[in-house]
């Protein structure tokens, strides 16, 4: 956060230059589209705590800023709350747009990968076309069951059959209409279901871009059918939605998922110390390792980080890298983990700038699929003839194929440089729990 930018290279603290920074903090948590009392609130706290607590010996005067801002953000967000996989049935309400028939796919996706037991979906919006059509094919080949009627009318009476054909299920989620505002007829509709499913969790589905406005939404559904909780959706990791998640957190219905992405997977269990960290710009590696599919091969990942971090980096290693990231997200969900400090401050690029990132790197894949597995150990070897045939097999222009050698002579020096970086080094052990026996 550039805030603490101000206390670089400053030993003591004055009243003045807390004041700056306070002012500072509160600009960047309203263009963070934070709730403004609570803006207010929070500077306050850090005004009196800077003039009142000394660092800890040793500990700069950024790193104590920086620590007082995460443990009021924190606080402010609360923490995390468990919910049984047992015996739930939950109903998900919100307003039109706000990707709720998709997070009721992922949400039952998450539930069956996480904890293996049986889930089952109920489609009860009856107003939008294709809603039942889209919910069987977001959860197709995933063992979860949908339930729907789709020419029928009342959404009661689907909900009522829905719960009688998956009575044995361990959770039902009960997917409802929405609407661009809360009509009389929507909250009619809502209160009926809610009475007739008796859910034990009612979660309001929310898009992050909201703002300020999800607090007056959020108090609305809740005087309804009284929300235990709120998933916030379209979270690309960066400070917009911090207005959603402030003002929702306000209510007393805690964030318990954030959706990040259109696939099925795209969906975490919101922790708001990991969500702050991001926020701050610490990363969230504890995150980026969560993100990584039941079926990644952990020991070639560690030889693959261990090859990474020893200097040794062919177009082998650089496929295989890319392959491995490709499993867990695109490079925009994966860049918004790291610590903005790491790899050149990548996570400050733009979203197009990460787009482009993107489709290079998916580019190069297609390129080294052209290469032999010779050339691919031993880049050197190619030279003009080789580059030639290589971009005839892969469909491109011979330039992209020196831009990719040009990708990869780069990777390679940051690497050797990484080897050479002993804070660098033990930053990457500490998150993953490295021996330090890597052949350095």
């Amino acid at each position: 956060m550039g805030s603490i930018g101000l206390l670089k290279g400053k030993r003591t603290i004055d009243e003045e230059t807390v004041k700056e920074l306070s002012k500072s903090l509160r600009r960047a948590l309203l263009e963070a589209d934070f709730n403004v009392r609570q803006s207010k609130e929070l500077t306050e706290r850090i005004e009196r705590r800077m003039m009142e607590e000394e660092p800890l010996p040793g500990v700069r005067l950024e790193t104590h800023a920086m620590n007082m801002i995460y443990t009021e953000l924190v606080r402010i967000l609360g923490p995390p709350r468990n919910i049984r996989p047992h015996n739930e049935t939950v109903l998900m309400v919100g307003l039109y747009g706000q990707g709720k028939t998709t997070t009721t796919a992922k949400l039952a996706d998450w539930w069956r990968r996480k904890h293996g037991v049986k889930v089952a979906v109920i489609e009860a919006d009856v107003h939008r076309p294709g809603a039942f059509q889209q919910l069987k094919q977001l959860l197709e080949g995933t063992n979860v069951e949908v339930y729907g009627e789709p020419e029928e009318t009342d959404a009661k009476k689907i909900v009522r059959n829905g719960l009688k054909k998956f009575s044995a299920a361990d959770v039902i989620i009960i997917d409802t209409a929405g609407r661009d505002s809360l009509d009389e007829s929507l909250k009619e509709e809502l209160i009926e279901i809610s009475n007739i499913a008796n859910a034990t969790e009612k979660f309001l589905v929310i898009d992050a871009q909201v703002g300020q406005a999800a607090g007056p939404v959020a108090q609305t559904f809740h005087d309804l059918v009284g929300v235990t909780g709120t998933i916030v959706t379209k979270l690309d990791g960066t400070a917009r939605g911090g207005g959603a998640l402030s003002a929702v957190s306000t209510t007393g219905a805690p964030i318990v998922f954030v959706g990040e992405g259109e696939r099925i997977n795209d969906l975490e269990k919101f922790e708001s110390d990991r969500f702050i960290s991001r926020l701050l710009g610490m990363g969230d590696i504890k995150g980026l390792i969560d993100l990584a599919p039941e079926d990644m091969d952990e020991q070639e990942a560690m030889r693959l980080t261990q090859r990474l971090m020893s200097g040794r980096f062919t177009l082998t290693d650089m496929y295989a890298q890319m392959e491995m990231t490709s499993k867990i997200g695109t490079m925009d969900k994966l860049i918004s983990h790291l610590p903005d400090s790491m790899f050149g401050g990548m996570s400050n690029m733009s979203r197009s700038q990460k787009q482009q990132m993107q489709n290079n790197l998916d580019q190069y894949k297609v390129i080294m699929d052209s290469m032999t597995q010779n050339e691919k150990d031993e880049p050197v070897l190619l030279k003009s003839s080789r580059i030639k045939r290589i971009a005839r097999g892969s469909g491109v222009d011979e330039k992209s194929v020196k831009d990719l050698l040009g990708h990869w002579n780069k990777s390679k020096k940051m690497m050797r440089g990484m080897k050479g970086n002993r804070k660098f080094r033990r930053q990457m052990q500490s998150m993953m729990d490295l021996d330090d026996d890597l052949g350095m």
